[in-house]
């Protein structure tokens, strides 16, 4: 029987461990990668709603925007909703999207037009007083940062003309419909430990926006996307 000598015993476990330490980098970062990919396919249907077109103009004049996937709605008329999104940041010089920053919007009864229980919401960072108020820990829609629900419908030209009347503009679809939520009161929470899990290391939402520090290439599908619908 060949003996196994203790010098390749410990080689075997120390690498064991290692194997076992990237596996669970790996699975820590799928949930990530997996609300990335919801967030393209979102932005990807909403960009291709022609009423959504107004969406579309204001996006391409943003500094970034806020996707929630799927903003989750329980109870009647008095509730709670919530849903995990990603921040992502337009640089103005070059209409270049930043890799995303991981958010979780919470809120007590939000007021869903149609009473839906389940929506995609995108929020339009119309200025850098919009971006700032969301860098800031635990902020609330309304009190730190103006928010008005966005115009449907009216047609590109009329977004194009209209000045921007709110620091974000909010845009809702459920079940295939408008669904005009209002997020007035909304807080938005920074999910610093899903950053670290993306990026490997500790990094701050505006490091990832605004600084661009650093980069995941699985969020490249996410970037084109918005590239895409923002081009009016």
């Amino acid at each position: 029987m060949q003996m196994i000598s203790r010098r390749e015993l410990m080689g075997g476990a120390i690498t064991a461990i290692a194997l076992a330490g990237a596996s669970r980098a790996a699975l820590a970062s799928t949930d990530q990668q997996e609300l990335v990919d919801k967030a393209r396919i979102t932005m990807d249907s909403l960009g291709g709603d022609p009423s959504y077109g107004d969406m579309r103009a204001y996006l391409a004049r943003s500094v970034g925007c806020l996707i929630v996937p799927q903003l989750l709605k329980a109870g009647f008329i008095i509730g709670g909703s919530g849903g995990d999104g990603v921040l992502v940041g337009r640089r103005k010089t070059d209409g270049s999207w930043s890799a995303p920053a991981f958010y979780t919007l919470a809120a007590g009864s939000v007021g869903l037009q149609i009473g839906a229980q389940a929506s995609e919401v995108v929020l339009v960072i119309n200025n850098e007083r919009g971006l700032e108020a969301i860098f800031k820990d635990e902020m609330k829609l309304g009190a730190d940062a103006s928010i008005a629900v966005g115009p449907v419908g009216s047609g590109v030209e009329a977004a194009m003309t209209t000045n921007f009347r709110a620091d974000i503009y909010s845009y809702a679809r459920a079940k295939g419909l408008f669904a005009g939520a209002s997020l007035e009161g909304a807080g938005i929470l920074s999910a610093t430990s899903w950053n670290k899990a993306y990026y490997g290391r500790a990094v701050n939402p505006r490091d990832i926006v605004l600084n661009r520090i650093v980069d995941n290439a699985g969020a490249n599908s996410l970037k084109a996307t918005l590239a895409r619908v923002a081009k009016v």
